[in-house]
């Protein structure tokens, strides 16, 4: 009425159709990936983005992000991993996993070796079979990492 629009509403049905994925879970996964890379008032800004981290060129797109999550195993409960924390993400460094393995991937979970292999004290007692709690005490109370992993519980 007042000369300003110049649509009848009938654009709203163009609305989201760039791309399809706008108020999808994915599209919110690619959203955020790239504000904490790329926007500096984003609060997650300093742990990425100011780290050096950053978003690939072709995932700029969404479409092209979408047609490699699909491909690679994205399923709902899942979140975007980067397999060397601190790479980029990008197909290569990249990878849909849960929440408990996101989290031994984390910058500060301490790893510990034995034989060889460096794990998480998670990833120790499930390998082990000893609770998680048994090994962390028994590492306050001054116990050797081996020794730690490697004593099994004595039955009472």
């Amino acid at each position: 009425k007042s000369g300003r629009s110049r649509s009848c509403g009938c654009h709203k049905n163009d609305y989201n159709r760039t791309h399809g994925g706008k108020g999808t879970k994915l599209y919110e996964v690619w959203r955020s990936m790239r504000y904490r890379c790329e926007n500096q008032s984003n609060q997650a800004y300093q742990m990425y983005g100011a780290r050096g981290i950053r978003v690939c060129d072709e995932w700029h797109d969404f479409a092209v992000f979408r047609e490699w999550a699909l491909a690679n195993g994205y399923a709902q409960g899942m979140s975007i991993d980067r397999i060397d924390v601190n790479g980029n993400y990008e197909p290569k460094n990249c990878r849909w996993t849960d929440a408990k393995t996101q989290m031994n991937n984390r910058r500060n979970t301490p790893h510990y070796e034995h034989n060889g292999k460096s794990m998480t004290i998670s990833e120790w007692s499930q390998k082990t079979g000893i609770p998680r709690s048994t090994i962390l005490n028994r590492l306050k109370r001054g116990w050797n990492f081996e020794k730690a992993v490697t004593e099994q519980i004595k039955a009472s």
